[in-house]
Order: structure tokens, then sequence, then C-alpha cells
């Protein structure tokens, strides 16, 4: 069977220029703006559109309008000095007005519109000096020649080099390459949802005169839901590709997971337990796993980490956890290492600054088997490092770490993969970035987490946060300072915090107050979180490097200045390093008046709640998709036409569906087949064909 693009996809994917009255100059100023071919143009809806139906008169309406008419021509007023405008006076059925032109050639103006003419003119009119004007009409057509404006001319958004009228020219020259294609939905999610075909919903898209408002609602529905079905159906292909990879039936006899239970002082929440059972299940079958594990801040993420890693270990081989940062790395093995030694394992810890002999010793215990548990960055599975029997990669936080490095973690030899966040994951964001893996949720907190109040402050009483401050810190308290997101610089943000440090330095003592941020070395930063953790130093001015993973159970004070300026996961991520203890805690956002509406229920939000998930979906619902985790780090798809925000029913109506297509594709008939396969192609999903064509 040929893996090559259908034939009736040709024209979709040719050069721009191959588009009626789209030259090479256009079709280059077309491409800075993210339109490469047709099949772009077609699948970039409107912004919206310009009423643009024929009225009798201007008379009656609500002005500034943009409006149609058809005029007489009755005299020209040239420009009686540089820089005036020319007029044309001109009248429709009912009303005098002009039209004004500023900078236009005069001998042109006379053939576009000579006195004693009948024309069709379209543009906004507005009063000025009490006088009805239309500047520089967007058309003028002779009365024979309106028919071919459009009621509803489509907006769409452009840049430099493209006008309104060479973007709409190019988009109608598309779709007349557009042939109707087979249907890919099914047919019954068609019928109830009442929508339109492929070919005739493009149509309404641009053009909600072809079947009116609710046609065009209907038609955009539709064809964001064929982007949510192939992207999804891209994900269905790669979860069913990783399970039936050949896996490792990893079936421990739980020995050591009860003795490191038993050493606990504590008993497992319901969630915890619920996940270690899923993981432990996925581990015993013969397929892949692929699962992730989502909790909120404190929600004991990293001891279910542990069982699952003991579980590879009980089955005679060895697990992985893969940390961002070096500093994370060494936290996890500062928490793990009493448990490792309460079941009698060895554990080591493995970053960029291991060298010599005494990296030799860890890359030899590691070959050798001798080291069950390894720890360590992404550098754990550089070319130069060999593992007895790797089991599991556990991977934390590690946001840039999408489905296409999953799969190729998988063809290392990696059994099972297990990926962690402490970042709450909007339902719709969780489906579009993760829909390839299960997921475990660890929706309850551990006993004795104390909870945080929160208070709002404004930036001109920080001399009082600051005697605050002093005063516990001599209780024997510890505390956070974060400094504010100066702007999307790490660079110029080191230098807010450095002069932060210095002025606490001031006031509180030297010796008091250490500093971390991006910019330092790592042996500089990791001494002075050291520092921190072990009380030498009192409080920790920072910037959002701390934002994940330090854990200091005496920190009671979280300061973040500027909390205007983070999003609402990112503070809430920040609020969490404290509350670790069993000193009651708590987090000042110190804000700079006056605050907008917007940022004040921001801010308000995290008054409120402390529940991550419902923190998500309000910074979701408020500042959308790319502003709420970047699109650079959260391999979230670039979709055109739908909307992650309003979608989210969608997109899991179209995870079901993409996944009953994988599970029964050889029952599928040859023309539902070849169109799942045409909506991949037309999507650029050219890897998902293959991997579908293969079955």
């Amino acid at each position: 069977m040929s893996t090559g693009r259908p034939e009736a996809l040709f024209p979709l994917f040719a050069p721009l220029e191959t588009l009626e009255g789209v030259g090479p100059k256009t079709a280059k100023a077309l491409e800075k703006l993210g339109f490469a071919r047709p099949r772009d143009l077609i699948l970039t809806p409107p912004n919206g559109f310009t009423d643009r139906r024929l009225r009798p008169s201007i008379h009656g309406a609500a002005l500034p309008a943009t409006l149609t008419v058809e005029i007489g021509v009755e005299q020209h007023h040239p420009p009686r000095s540089r820089g005036r405008p020319h007029r044309v006076a001109v009248r429709d059925a009912q009303a005098h007005f002009q039209l004004v032109f500023f900078h236009a050639r005069e001998d042109w103006l006379l053939r576009q519109l000579p006195p004693g003419a009948r024309r069709v003119v379209s543009g906004k009119v507005e009063l000025f000096d009490n006088h009805a004007q239309m500047v520089h009409p967007d058309h003028i057509l002779r009365p024979e020649e309106a028919e071919a404006l459009p009621p509803f001319e489509p907006v769409y958004s452009i840049g430099a080099g493209v006008s309104q009228k060479a973007m709409a020219r190019a988009v109608h020259a598309a779709l007349g390459l557009a042939s109707a294609l087979p249907e890919w939905i099914d047919a019954g999610v068609i019928a109830r949802e009442g929508w339109p075909g492929w070919r005739a919903a493009l149509a309404a898209l641009h053009d909600p005169a072809a079947g009116g408002e609710v046609a065009a609602t209907q038609a955009r529905a539709r064809l964001g839901y064929d982007e949510l079905l192939s992207h999804q159906l891209a994900l269905a292909l790669a979860r069913a590709r990783m399970r039936r990879s050949k896996g490792r039936e990893s079936a421990g006899r739980g020995h050591l997971r009860a003795a490191v239970l038993a050493a606990l002082p504590y008993r497992p929440t319901g969630a915890q337990t619920r996940a270690i059972a899923e993981i432990a299940a996925d581990m015993a079958a013969p397929h892949r796993m692929n699962r992730l594990l989502q909790g909120d801040v404190g929600a004991g993420k990293t001891l279910v980490a542990l069982m699952a890693m003991l579980v590879a270990v009980e089955a005679g081989g060895q697990a992985a956890l893969m940390a961002p940062t070096e500093v994370l790395a060494r936290q996890h093995a500062m928490a793990l290492a009493p448990m490792a030694t309460a079941a009698g394992i060895g554990l080591e810890v493995l970053t960029g600054r291991d060298k010599g002999a005494e990296r030799a010793g860890k890359l030899a215990r590691i070959q050798e088997g001798r080291a069950g548990i390894v720890l360590g960055t992404h550098a754990l599975f550089q070319r130069d490092i060999a593992f007895a029997d790797l089991r599991l990669a556990v991977i934390d936080e590690q946001h840039r770490f999408g489905v296409r490095q999953r799969m190729a973690l998988g063809r290392k030899g990696v059994a099972d993969i297990l990926v962690m966040t402490a970042t709450p994951i909007p339902r719709s964001l969780a489906l579009a970035s993760h829909g390839d893996m299960d997921l475990s949720v660890l929706d309850e907190k551990p006993p004795g987490r104390q909870p945080i109040e929160t208070v709002l402050i404004p930036n001109d009483r920080l001399e009082q946060i600051v005697a605050r401050l002093r005063a516990a810190l001599e209780a024997g308290r510890q505390a956070y300072w974060v400094c504010p997101l100066v702007e999307e610089s790490e660079a110029i943000d080191m230098t807010a915090a450095e002069d932060r440090a210095a002025a606490l330095r001031t006031a509180l003592g030297a010796a008091q107050v250490g500093l971390v941020h991006g910019q330092m070395p790592h042996a500089e930063r990791d001494a002075a979180m050291a520092d921190f953790a072990a009380g030498r130093s009192r409080l920790l001015v920072a910037t959002t490097v701390i934002e994940v993973g330090v854990d200091v159970p005496n920190a009671s004070i979280m300061v973040i200045e500027g909390a205007e300026r983070f999003g609402l996961a990112q503070l809430h991520q920040l609020r969490g390093r404290v509350g670790r203890g069993e000193t009651a805690s708590t987090c000042l956002l110190v804000y700079t008046p006056p605050l907008g509406d917007t940022a004040r229920a921001r801010l308000q939000v995290l008054r409120e709640t402390e529940d991550g998930f419902r923190i998500a979906e309000e910074d979701l619902r408020l500042r959308g998709a790319g502003d709420l985790i970047g699109h650079a780090q959260s391999g979230l798809p670039r979709f055109r036409i739908a909307d992650l925000e309003r979608d989210v029913a969608r997109m899991r109506m179209a995870r079901d569906e993409a996944r009953l297509v994988v599970e029964q594709y050889d029952q599928l008939n040859d023309a539902r087949r070849t169109a799942l396969r045409l909506l991949l192609w037309l999507m650029e999903r050219d890897e998902s064909v293959r991997l579908l064509s293969v079955g």
C-alpha cells in the first residue's frame, strides 16, 4: 500500500503561486504569516465579517457604520492646496454625502467616478462637521459588478504586505481547489451533531451567506472537530504502538514496598494507594506502561514514584528517575535515600558534575545492577550510560518531554514510562498534550499538611512586610522572597533579585539572606539552596527557579513580589513551597496598585482556594492555553479552528472516537479507512498515516 499523499489533496499542498491572482510577492508575504499552501488558507477561519449588503440609503443609519449603497456621482472638488483631500459629491436614493480621498491621483478618480455615472460604493460612513462622508471607500463598483460583492465579507488576521482583498482573493481561489472528500467522522456523530460535510463546512466557514449564521456556527464546530479528531487519532496511534511494543512483565513480590510502608510515620492516602495499584498493574502487564501521574503540590507523588521504582527492583530490574534540574535530582535523593535504606537497595545520583573516578564508579555500579534506583537529569539517557536491566523510567516535571520523546525513550529499551507533574493540568490540556497516556490523579493531600493563609498586600507596605519577616526569623522560622517577573529575560530578573537581596541584607543582616537565580553557576546555586535547607540562611531571595521541588519544612512564609505578573498556576506552585511543616504558613501576594479587574479576580482565586485543579481551570479561562504554559514548553498543538478553552467536551468526544477507530480499524470498511488516512494527510500527520496503514 502506498503511503504517499493522495492525489485528491495535491492541489491543496501545491505552492501558493498556483492560486489564481496570487503572484510571487503576495505568496512570499502570505508565507511570512504562516500560510505556506492553499490548505493553510482554507483551514484558517475569518476573525469576523463585514456586512456589505446593499441598502437604499445612508439616511437613518446609526453612524459611524460600514454601509453599501448605490450612488450617482455629482461633482468633483479637487484639493485647493497641498495636503488637502479630494472630495466627490454623491447622492444615494435619499441623501447627499461625500467620498473623500487623500493623496489620490485626479485622473484615476475621474476614471473611477466620472460625473453623472452610477456606482455602488461600500465603506465606513461617519460624520465630519455634521456632514456625512465616506473616506477611501473599500469598494467602488459598477452596478452590474455589484453582485460579485459578498453580502458578508470575511475579515482575516493579516500582516504587512497582504491586504484584506488579497487575502480574500487567495482564500477564494484556494476554496476552488478543495474537492469533496469522503467522510471521516463517524456517521452517528455527524447525525447527532447536525454537522455539514467537509466541503460545505469550508464554504460556510468563509461565507455565512452560504447557509446563514447557524450553518456558519456548525461549520466551525465540525472543522474544529476535524482538527481534534486528527490530533487524538495521532495520540491514540502512538498509545497503541507503545502498548503493542514488547514490554517486560515486572511483577514484584511486594517485600520492598512493604518494608518502606512499615517505616513511614503515616499511612498513604486513598489516592496514593489507588495510583500505586494502577501503576503496579500496568507494570505487571506484557505491554509497555505509558502513564501520567498528576498530583497537586504536596499530594505525595514522590512516594508513588518510589513504589513504582520498587516494583521494578523487586522484579529483578532497575529504575531511573529523571528530574529537570540537578538541584531537584539531589533533593529527590535526599527524600528517597532513607526509604531506599529501609528497603535495603542501592541508590545513585548521577549528574553532569560527576567527574573522573567518582563518575566511573557510579557508572560501574549502574551497569552491574548494584544501583537499583538511579536519579539524575536527562543526561541519564546519554549513550555512555548502560543499565543492567532498566525496567522503568520516571520523568519528573519535564514539560518539554512530549509524545515523540516518550516514544524515543521507549525505543531505547525502557520497558515502562511514568511521567509526573505537580502542575494541575486542565482537562482539555491534559487530553491535548497527554492523550497518548493513561492517567493517575492524586486528588488528596497526605495528613499533616498545613493550610496556607493567603494575603493580598500592596507594595507600598514593604516596610511592614520586612518588619514581620524580622520577627519571624528571630523566632526561628524561615521564609522565601520571590522577585517579580521583570520581563521574559532571566538576566533582567536576576538584576531585580540581586537588588532585592542587597536591600534585605541591609535590613535583616547579611548572614540571614541567601540568593538564588537562574544565571548563577550550578555550584553556587546548589550551595545557596543547601544553606537554606540546613537553616544556615533564614530568608531565601529567588527568581522562579524555586517554583518546582524545593522542600524545606521549616519555611513558613512566602512573599511573592509583583504577584499580578505571574500566572495563577505558577503562583500556586510557589505558594506550595510553604505549608510543608507543622507551623501555620502564610503566602503574601505583593501587588502594584491599582489592580485591574482581571488581575484582582485572578489573585482573589488564590485567596479562596488551594485546589490546584480549580486554579488551573480558572487560569485557562482567564489567560488561554498558549499563555498558560507556553506553546513551546507544553507540546500543545497549534489548532487553527478548534479552541482548547471551549472545546473540552469535543476533545473528549474526539478521543473516544479515535481510540475506537484504532481498536476496530481492521473491521472498518475500505471507504472509512481511506477517509481517515485522508484526514491525517490533510492535517499533516504523516507519521500517523504510516502507523495507521500498518495496523
